[in-house]
């Protein structure tokens, strides 16, 4: 099992003034928070892609780059690049940049987003929604298999024996595709032969068994070898030194987040009483100390069989020392204790890398 973090960066807010501090600090701060996990031994830290002031994280692979010049052995990909609104071009060739530098570690999952404002920030339209992805998502796979490309479609100029470089340090890069929860994007996955994470904010996480199995018997069924056959899991989860504390603390920063995101998403807001129902035994909040979100994950795995799971962390202004001590707590006394129970998730990497190379 791969133990990881993800975030859309989070600005810091002064506790005596309340003065919200700048994006620029939440970018040196995401880079440090990055370190940390490769320092505490985390598998994966993911950059997600938003465009707000309350998460400004909105190039990934140029934080990610400034990463892996700081970090040894943690993998660094994007949670997620919403491709429908961006060229697979230069995303194929910015996180290709991000391996080079990180000597192959890096990965690129592709997904539709959960908001909507990229589309009118790079004048796409909303109705094109599925039809961007799917033909975007094309050209990425094509790029990564092709190092001189000719394609041609809808929505952007033709490439005719095109060279795009740089190329990735191990032939190609590690695609993942990005879902909520769809049965067609778990479909979409399994037939396109890419590994599916699913990012799963509320309820129980268990009933997401059903979508897995979806993804496995598509994938079995178009023939992709079963070391490929991979599923993740992101969701929101903070660790501290006393579970009941650790709740308590973050709800008011999953609150101060909501009462922003819940308005333009057409939300309800969040009550006490809906948190603490999800953040305890099978719901979709990993809060708490330790080993009661080590016991959550190996529970969850018992359920979804799952290969990844990573959490977003930085909700509603956290204060960088409080991420970064969860961090490692997740690094250091939960990795521990899952590895011992479902395998260690660097020897599982190395025999996936060694059959994937066997098979080329």
């Amino acid at each position: 099992m791969e133990l990881g973090v993800y975030s859309f960066g989070d600005v810091q807010k002064d506790p005596q003034t309340g003065e919200l501090g700048s994006t620029a600090e939440a970018m040196r701060n995401l880079v440090e928070a990055i370190r940390v996990a490769d320092e505490v031994g985390l598998d994966y830290f993911g950059v997600g892609e938003h465009h707000t002031r309350e998460m400004p994280a909105s190039a990934a692979a140029v934080i990610l780059s400034g990463a892996a010049t700081v970090t040894k052995n943690i993998r660094l990909g994007s949670s997620v690049t919403v491709l429908s609104t961006d060229d697979p071009v230069r995303v194929f060739q910015q996180f290709a940049t991000v391996d080079a530098l990180s000597h192959g570690r890096a990965e690129i999952t592709a997904g539709r987003g959960s908001s909507t404002e990229s589309y009118p920030l790079f004048g796409y339209e909303l109705a094109d929604y599925d039809e961007l992805y799917s033909e975007k998502l094309d050209l990425l796979q094509l790029l990564n298999r092709e190092e001189i490309v000719t394609w041609s479609g809808k929505h952007r100029p033709s490439l005719h024996e095109a060279l795009v470089v740089p190329r990735p340090e191990n032939g190609e890069l590690t695609l993942w595709l990005g879902t909520g929860g769809s049965p067609g994007s778990s479909m979409r996955a399994g037939q396109r032969w890419l590994p599916v994470i699913y990012g799963i904010v509320g309820g129980e996480p268990a009933r997401f068994a059903p979508l897995a199995n979806l993804y496995r018997q598509a994938a079995a069924k178009s023939g992709m070898p079963a070391e490929k056959i991979r599923v993740g899991i992101a969701n929101p989860g903070f660790l501290g030194d006393v579970g009941p504390r650790t709740r308590d603390m973050w709800f008011g920063h999953r609150r101060a987040r909501a009462e922003i995101v819940a308005p333009q998403r057409g939300h309800l807001p969040i009550s006490r009483e809906r948190y603490d129902n999800t953040a305890v035994g099978a719901g979709a909040l990993f809060v708490g100390h330790p080993e009661e979100i080590a016991e959550r994950i190996i529970n969850l795995h018992r359920a979804m069989g799952h290969d990844r799971q990573i959490l977003e962390m930085d909700y509603g202004h956290v204060p960088q020392r409080d991420l970064l001590h969860s961090i490692e707590l997740l690094g250091t006394r939960v990795k521990p204790l899952v590895d011992a129970e479902l395998g260690d998730s660097r020897t599982t990497a190395d025999q996936n890398s060694s059959a994937s190379k066997g098979m080329r």
